[in-house]
């Protein structure tokens, strides 16, 4: 039995409202298929803020990575291990030279030695150095060496008092400054165009506290050193890395204020710096302007 039926079955006014509904269908299609649908307005991005946010980001990243830095305690160098070499940053050769030095039955009492027998470098040593625990006949017997150094004097007559304008010979006449110490004096002084504190001094590697006092009873600044300071508003980023007192992070932090400010009015706004070492900045200024 055939249960569809014609659809002349229905009256003229349900077959227009059936059509209706089919041409309803149809125009809905037709615009869900062709019409775009997506906004126009796009989100303003406050691109300071996404800038600001990335650097807490990195921040946060840096204090993460730092406590995850394995902390030196003190220790004996003669007993560093493979691994403890690697903490250290040491490289596996400079980690067999001591453990060949070693199987002597022989010991490093210094830091000076280490370096001898290691041959790192001076960056590692000055690094790692200060955690280095002799034991105390070892610094006993330095301070006994010490004393009976002390009490020794050079006959060899001095050029100047002037701290500016000594020799290496000149420095060499003081106990306890020999070919090495005398040498990183002169190159130091010329790294800084001349002395201008006494206690510059202190900051050349190798010099004890001791020696530096027997150096400043014999030389004092006399002369004042001529600096030609660097516009700070118009210098490269090599020139002002070039002052003796400022490192590539702290360079880099100098221009990004310089580009936030457009320019320093005054050079003591560097104060104003994030994270500006404020006790060296007597020392930096020595080298910088502002104009």
């Amino acid at each position: 039995m055939n249960n569809f039926k014609s659809h002349f079955w229905y009256t003229k006014s349900q077959r227009n409202g059936i059509l209706f509904l089919i041409a309803v269908i149809i125009v809905l299609q037709l615009i869900y298929v062709f019409v775009d649908f997506s906004s126009n307005d796009k989100e303003e991005i406050n691109s300071t803020e996404i800038a600001a946010f990335e650097k807490e980001i990195d921040s946060l990243r840096k204090i993460e990575i730092k406590k995850r830095k394995p902390k030196i305690f003190p220790f004996n160098p003669n007993f560093i291990t493979d691994y403890k070499g690697y903490q250290l940053g040491m490289s596996i050769e400079e980690i067999d030279r001591l453990h060949k030095f070693r199987k002597g039955n022989t010991y490093v009492n210094s830091a000076k030695e280490f370096q001898k027998v290691t041959k790192v470098s001076d960056s590692l040593l000055n690094k790692i150095s200060p955690y280095f625990k002799f034991p105390d006949w070892v610094s006993k017997k330095k301070t006994k060496f010490s004393e009976l150094k002390s009490n020794t004097k050079k006959e060899t007559e001095i050029t100047t008092n002037d701290i500016n304008l000594a020799t290496q010979e000149d420095f060499k006449t003081i106990n306890g400054v020999g070919v090495k110490l005398s040498e990183r004096i002169i190159k130091y002084r010329s790294k800084l165009k001349g002395f201008v504190f006494e206690d510059q001094l202190n900051e050349i590697w190798g010099l004890e506290d001791e020696v530096v006092k027997r150096i400043l009873k014999v030389f004092t600044i006399q002369s004042t050193p001529k600096i030609d300071k660097i516009n700070v508003n118009t210098a490269t980023f090599k020139e002002v890395l070039s002052n003796p007192y400022i490192d590539y992070d702290l360079c880099k932090k100098i221009f990004d204020y310089r580009d936030e400010v457009a320019e320093l009015q005054n050079i003591s706004e560097l104060r104003n710096i994030k994270d500006f070492p404020q006790n060296k900045y007597h020392r930096i200024v020595l080298y910088l302007k502002a104009e």
